[in-house]
């Protein structure tokens, strides 16, 4: 039998994955399937639902991080290690991918020239190992418990 160390943190752990796997790895690509979807819609559709992706994950980030600091003081423990991959994966995104891709679908949105890139490529890679690191770290808010 398990019992759960910290309610909030594997509760805000799962919901985070499970918005991060519905939008990024579902919606994201689906919205271009719809009838009458043309690129420049779902690119706008795309960059409402990103930057609000963004805001929900920072809501998430920060409960687990109040929750982790107020729970334990050890800064550099597997399970706080496992949770700082994917903040700082966050952080990447926040400062860097979603504004350059923000921008680029813009200049789709406006009929430019948009030269080739790699961003997509690497949001998706960073989306991947958010994921799999998010996942380690909500595992390991599981203790055993004697039977």
């Amino acid at each position: 039998m398990s019992t759960v160390k910290n309610p909030i943190i594997v509760i805000s752990v799962f919901l985070w994955i499970g918005f991060v796997c519905s939008i990024s790895f579902l919606e994201a690509w689906l919205k271009f399937q719809a009838p009458g979807i043309t690129l420049s819609l779902g690119l706008g559709i795309g960059r409402l639902v990103f930057n609000a992706l963004n805001k929900v994950e920072w809501v998430f980030a920060i409960a687990i991080l109040i929750s982790t600091f107020i729970n334990s003081r050890a800064l550099l423990s597997f399970n706080k290690i496992s949770f700082y991959i994917p903040l700082i994966a966050l952080i990447i995104q926040t400062i860097w991918l979603l504004p350059a891709l923000d921008a680029r679908a813009e200049m789709h949105i406006l009929n430019q020239v948009v030269p080739p890139s790699n961003l997509h490529f690497y949001y998706v890679g960073v989306e991947a190992l958010k994921i799999i690191s998010l996942a380690l770290f909500g595992i390991s808010q599981f203790k055993k418990q004697a039977s």
